[in-house]
Order: C-alpha cells, then sequence, then structure tokens
C-alpha cells in the first residue's frame, strides 16, 4: 500500500512539471487567477477536486 502511494505521489510530481515545463505561461495566469478568490473558494474548489479524484480513482480501480 505504501509503495503505491508512492507511486501515485511520484506520478503526481511527473504530471505537475510536465505542465511547468510545457506551458508556464499558462501556470502564471492560473496562478494569478486563484490570488484573487477568497480563502472560502479555493476551499471550495479544492473540496471538488478532491471529490472528483477520489470518484475517478473509485471508478478506475473498482
Amino acid at each position: 500500500m505504501a509503495r503505491e502511494l508512492l507511486s501515485a505521489l511520484c506520478l503526481v510530481a511527473v504530471l505537475e512539471g510536465l505542465f511547468l515545463f510545457l506551458t508556464p505561461d499558462g501556470w502564471k495566469r492560473t496562478a494569478e487567477r486563484l490570488y484573487v478568490l477568497s480563502t472560502g473558494q479555493l476551499r471550495v474548489f479544492g473540496a471538488v477536486v478532491v471529490a472528483l479524484g477520489l470518484l475517478s480513482l473509485w471508478a478506475v480501480r473498482g
């Protein structure tokens, strides 16, 4: 289980780095947009992303 979690975290790092490498200006624009959101809006956005990730994982692994 720990090995799978570590592998998943490594894959996240690879994807994050790939997006930064391919579209650095897009990432800057996105960060600027996120900066103006309130803490509550960011929490809701984060909760939605977590829920979608868990549902996707459940669908793929289930």
